[in-house]
């Protein structure tokens, strides 16, 4: 048994739609969640800026002594995870990718639009995926200014009605950004019943898979640190509601 904490760090609050699942799957485990709500949204960074920002975020967190570091953002995992995992070689690290290949198993036959940040998107790991499994059905969509609106709260539905305007009968949505979860009544109101997808379980299980002989049985404390203002109770609101 290792009471060490899971550590999962996002440009914010978006993260905590990831930690919500591996709550469920795993609830007497001990996180520390680091939101880096200054740097919003880590979409729009260059690779280098998100590098030294990442790396300052594993820096903090390598204080908790991790048993496992969950980077809960599609940017940052498409654009530097691979070369942390080399600066932090002894470091267990688990990334967040759009579930692009759900699609291509389950939907091929589905109209899809897979959302994403700027940073996301024009990525050359998630350019692969998409190619590897894009299917004839399946349309990408960057949408830059999401993730920043819910993070300040701000309604996205008008940013959403703009750039969602174009597609119609839309059956699938893939959110490739841990704070998109939190737009989904919007995409609803936009594109009416679709269903979601995102990469949240499979995360969760690919965790419990990892830990399975180093598990924690009398756990479940949450350390909330944020760079910005205090979103531990937005944060406390996500894990405890129905989104």
């Amino acid at each position: 048994m290792n009471n060490n904490p899971i550590c999962f760090f996002d440009s914010g609050i978006g993260g905590a739609t990831i930690l919500k699942e591996v709550i469920k799957l795993l609830p007497y485990e001990n996180y520390v969640y680091y939101a880096d709500s200054i740097n919003n949204p880590y979409g729009n960074k260059t690779k280098n800026e998100l590098f030294k920002i990442v790396s300052n975020v594993v820096d903090n967190l390598l204080e908790y002594n991790p048993k496992l570091i969950v980077c809960a953002c599609n940017t940052a995992t498409a654009m530097v995870l691979n070369d942390i995992r080399k600066k932090y070689k002894d470091i267990i690290f688990v990334g967040t990718e759009p579930a692009v290949k759900v699609v291509h198993d389950k939907y091929q036959d589905k109209k899809t639009i897979v959302i994403t940040t700027k940073g996301t998107g024009e990525s050359k790991r998630f350019k692969k995926l998409f190619n590897d499994y894009k299917t004839k059905n399946c349309t990408l969509v960057e949408a830059p200014l999401l993730a920043g609106l819910i993070e300040n709260n701000k309604d996205p539905y008008p940013y959403l009605k703009e750039l969602l305007k174009g597609y119609k009968d839309i059956d699938i949505v893939v959110l490739g950004c841990t704070h998109f979860p939190l737009a989904k009544n919007a995409i609803k109101m936009v594109l009416g019943k679709v269903t979601f997808i995102d990469g949240s379980i499979g995360i969760a299980n690919r965790i419990k898979n990892l830990l399975k002989d180093n598990l924690n049985l009398n756990g479940g404390n949450i350390k909330i640190i944020s760079t910005k203002d205090d979103v531990s109770k937005i944060i406390l609101k996500i894990i405890n509601k129905n989104y």
